[in-house]
């Protein structure tokens, strides 16, 4: 038997294909994968080996850590939008900067993934595109330790990450919007215990570094000019990254990630069933969306 066919039938035995619907397709579970140690990553986005030999990069469901690294000013303003999301705002008495310490944080985060994922792990994936920035490939996933933990979960439960991204219906049958509230709650329960990141919350200033983001942001929308765009700039609504959506008109982090979400269109219209995207907004997108065909069916990947 030649390499190709092993390495078809090993891929064969390490899948349980899941009966989950959402998000358009249905989630694979490859069991007894492993971590590829790499030097950029962080808690939430990953290298993984399948028992078969390939690698994914992995972006967790649900769940943003802080950055450990800005390798542009896209990073360094979600880097500073994270900071202020869990009031970090003070300066250590060894006189690091609150941003290099908020990256002391993520890298606290990544630690915790190295450790909870030791052992042989399983990822439920349906292969969705993850790319923040459109350079890098990655994959959304959920991700299953080998106590049977859900990573996403243990990870805001620690206060080492916060509910935020994009969600969809979990391995065991879980909506959604029902995963993302459950990590609300979690994540509330670990601010008060002041747990992880949360142990260095200035609780006075939080209040107004999340206005600060909102307002900077709102100001970052409004100033998009879409007379600066290349005349030819269209982004596919089905497989733009959520940087290239950030450069639509009035499209910011959150509505960027309700667009992934909501993924497959069939129609340029079905982006009105986005919350948050409504006819005037529309017709602002409008100019600068488009559908490439779908293809026939999603393939089923090791």
């Amino acid at each position: 038997m030649g390499r190709a066919p092993v390495r078809l039938v090993a891929s064969l035995l390490c899948l349980v294909a899941s009966t989950v619907r959402g998000a358009g397709t249905d989630l694979v579970a490859i069991t007894g994968c492993t971590l590829v140690p790499t030097e950029w990553a962080d808690g939430d986005s990953f290298r993984v080996r399948t028992p078969a030999g390939e690698e994914h990069t992995i972006r967790l469901y649900g769940v943003d850590c802080l950055e450990t690294t800005a390798r542009d000013e896209t990073d360094a303003r979600r880097l500073r939008s994270q900071r202020r999301f869990f009031g970090i705002t003070t300066v250590r008495p060894d006189a690091v900067a609150s941003i290099d310490f908020a990256k002391e944080l993520g890298r606290r985060a990544a630690d915790e993934t190295r450790l909870a994922l030791r052992h042989p792990f399983t990822i439920h994936t349906a292969f969705a595109d993850a790319r923040g920035d459109g350079r890098f490939q990655r994959i959304y996933a959920f991700v299953t330790d080998a106590d049977g933990r859900d990573l996403a979960t243990h990870l805001v439960a620690r206060g080492l990450a916060r509910a935020f991204g994009v969600s969809r219906t979990t391995p065991t049958g879980e909506t959604g919007e029902d995963y993302r509230e459950r990590l609300a709650d979690l994540e509330l329960q670990a601010a008060a215990r002041g747990a992880g990141i949360w142990a260095h919350t200035d609780w006075n200033a939080l209040p107004d570094e999340r206005r600060r983001d909102r307002d900077e942001a709102r100001e970052l929308r409004e100033a998009v000019d879409t007379k600066t765009l290349p005349a030819d700039f269209a982004v596919d609504l089905n497989t733009a990254s959520r940087d290239d959506l950030m450069r639509l008109p009035g499209i910011g982090e959150t509505l960027a990630n309700r667009i992934i979400e909501a993924r497959p269109f069939r129609r340029l219209t079905d982006i009105l069933e986005v919350p948050g995207i409504g006819p005037s907004t529309y017709r602002a997108l409008k100019p600068f969306l488009r559908l490439d065909p779908l293809p026939a069916a999603e393939p089923t990947r090791p």
